[in-house]
Protein backbone atom coordinates (compact mmCIF):
# COMPACT_ATOMS: atom_id res chain seq x y z
CA UNK A 1 0.00 0.00 0.00
CA UNK A 2 1.09 3.50 -0.99
CA UNK A 3 0.71 6.31 1.31
CA UNK A 4 -0.02 9.93 0.50
CA UNK A 5 1.60 12.19 -1.93
CA UNK A 6 3.80 14.42 1.20
CA UNK A 7 4.22 17.17 -1.33
CA UNK A 8 4.09 19.90 1.28
CA UNK A 9 6.92 21.09 3.32
CA UNK A 10 5.61 22.69 7.24
CA UNK A 11 7.61 23.62 10.04
CA UNK A 12 6.70 21.79 13.23
CA UNK A 13 6.22 24.25 16.09
CA UNK A 14 6.54 23.71 20.24
CA UNK A 15 4.59 26.52 22.66
CA UNK A 16 7.23 27.74 25.26
CA UNK A 17 6.27 30.14 27.64
CA UNK A 18 8.35 33.17 27.89
CA UNK A 19 9.08 36.51 29.90
CA UNK A 20 7.39 39.73 28.39
CA UNK A 21 9.65 41.96 30.18
CA UNK A 22 6.89 43.31 31.99
CA UNK A 23 7.02 40.98 35.39
CA UNK A 24 4.26 38.38 33.18
CA UNK A 25 4.76 35.15 30.78
CA UNK A 26 3.74 35.18 26.68
CA UNK A 27 3.57 32.14 24.51
CA UNK A 28 6.54 31.76 21.86
CA UNK A 29 6.52 29.38 19.26
CA UNK A 30 10.26 27.18 19.09
CA UNK A 31 10.15 25.89 15.48
CA UNK A 32 11.39 21.95 15.96
CA UNK A 33 11.65 21.08 12.18
CA UNK A 34 10.54 20.59 8.71
CA UNK A 35 8.20 17.57 8.06
CA UNK A 36 7.12 16.74 4.12
CA UNK A 37 3.25 16.16 4.14
CA UNK A 38 -0.34 15.25 2.33
CA UNK A 39 -2.69 18.05 2.41
CA UNK A 40 -6.20 17.71 2.60
CA UNK A 41 -9.18 20.34 3.13
CA UNK A 42 -12.18 18.90 5.56
CA UNK A 43 -14.70 21.49 6.75
CA UNK A 44 -15.10 25.14 6.83
CA UNK A 45 -16.93 27.64 8.62
CA UNK A 46 -17.30 31.51 9.22
CA UNK A 47 -16.50 32.54 13.41
CA UNK A 48 -16.10 35.36 15.54
CA UNK A 49 -12.66 36.56 16.44
CA UNK A 50 -11.76 39.74 17.92
CA UNK A 51 -11.54 42.06 15.61
CA UNK A 52 -14.24 40.68 13.07
CA UNK A 53 -15.38 37.25 10.94
CA UNK A 54 -12.81 34.89 10.57
CA UNK A 55 -12.52 31.74 8.27
CA UNK A 56 -11.92 28.36 10.18
CA UNK A 57 -10.88 25.54 7.98
CA UNK A 58 -10.20 22.03 8.95
CA UNK A 59 -7.42 19.95 7.65
CA UNK A 60 -6.09 16.53 7.59
CA UNK A 61 -2.19 16.98 7.31
CA UNK A 62 -0.41 13.17 6.70
CA UNK A 63 2.97 12.78 7.58
CA UNK A 64 5.22 9.85 8.12
CA UNK A 65 5.12 8.57 11.03
CA UNK A 66 7.91 8.63 14.16
CA UNK A 67 7.46 6.49 17.22
CA UNK A 68 5.45 7.81 19.89
CA UNK A 69 7.22 10.13 22.30
CA UNK A 70 9.76 10.76 19.68
CA UNK A 71 10.33 15.18 19.26
CA UNK A 72 9.67 14.57 15.55
CA UNK A 73 5.89 13.22 16.21
CA UNK A 74 3.18 15.50 16.32
CA UNK A 75 1.36 16.16 19.24
CA UNK A 76 -1.94 18.46 19.90
CA UNK A 77 -1.37 21.91 21.53
CA UNK A 78 1.71 22.35 19.05
CA UNK A 79 1.12 23.42 14.83
CA UNK A 80 2.72 23.39 11.51
CA UNK A 81 3.86 26.36 9.65
CA UNK A 82 3.64 27.20 5.98
CA UNK A 83 4.67 30.27 5.07
CA UNK A 84 2.42 32.46 6.88
CA UNK A 85 -0.14 30.06 6.93
CA UNK A 86 -0.68 28.38 10.72
CA UNK A 87 -2.27 24.62 11.35
CA UNK A 88 -3.28 24.30 14.99
CA UNK A 89 -2.74 20.91 15.91
CA UNK A 90 -6.05 19.14 17.20
CA UNK A 91 -5.35 15.46 17.40
CA UNK A 92 -3.49 12.94 16.24
CA UNK A 93 -4.23 9.22 14.28
CA UNK A 94 -2.42 6.57 12.75
CA UNK A 95 -3.44 6.49 9.86
CA UNK A 96 -2.56 2.68 8.74
CA UNK A 97 -2.09 -0.68 10.89
CA UNK A 98 1.57 -0.69 10.49
CA UNK A 99 1.71 2.73 11.79
CA UNK A 100 3.53 4.41 9.40
CA UNK A 101 1.59 7.39 8.29
CA UNK A 102 -0.08 9.53 10.95
CA UNK A 103 -2.84 12.32 10.43
CA UNK A 104 -2.81 15.39 12.22
CA UNK A 105 -6.17 16.65 12.34
CA UNK A 106 -5.49 20.53 12.33
CA UNK A 107 -7.63 23.92 11.97
CA UNK A 108 -6.48 27.08 10.13
CA UNK A 109 -7.86 30.23 10.96
CA UNK A 110 -7.86 33.00 8.75
CA UNK A 111 -9.48 36.23 7.37
CA UNK A 112 -12.81 36.15 6.03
Amino acid sequence: MSGPDPRHRLILEAPERASDGMGGQTTVWRALGAIWAGMRASTGREARGEVGAVSVVSWAITTRAAPAGDPRRPRPGQRLRMGERLFRIEAIAETDAGGRWLTCHAREEGGA
